[in-house]
């Protein structure tokens, strides 16, 4: 199992409540395709560096977890094909 991290920018005019389940639903993601979330860490609204998409701030969380070498491309297509998800960058922390 490889360590990696994924860090997405969810869409800021969400309620708290949509906020955890697409928490919970991109955690599950990982849980169910065999691998293991290590630490979520929700960072909350900030102002993003540049606009995108007419909007000015997003929700960031970062999510650090074990998988084997396919996860990272299905968690990437899930966040990819998510409506709320602004940006996300899924990275292999190991050399």
């Amino acid at each position: 199992m490889r360590k990696y991290e994924a860090l997405y920018v969810l869409a800021p005019n969400l309620t708290e409540e949509e906020i955890k389940a697409n928490v919970e639903k991109f955690k599950n993601v990982v849980v169910n395709g065999g691998g293991e979330v290590e630490n979520i860490d929700e960072w909350g609204k900030r102002k993003l560096a540049y606009e995108i998409n007419h909007v000015n701030e997003g929700y960031y969380v970062l999510m650090n977890f074990s998988a084997n070498s396919e996860l990272p491309m299905e968690l990437d297509r899930v966040l990819r094909i998510s409506d709320s998800v602004i940006r996300h960058l899924v990275v292999n922390l190991q050399k």
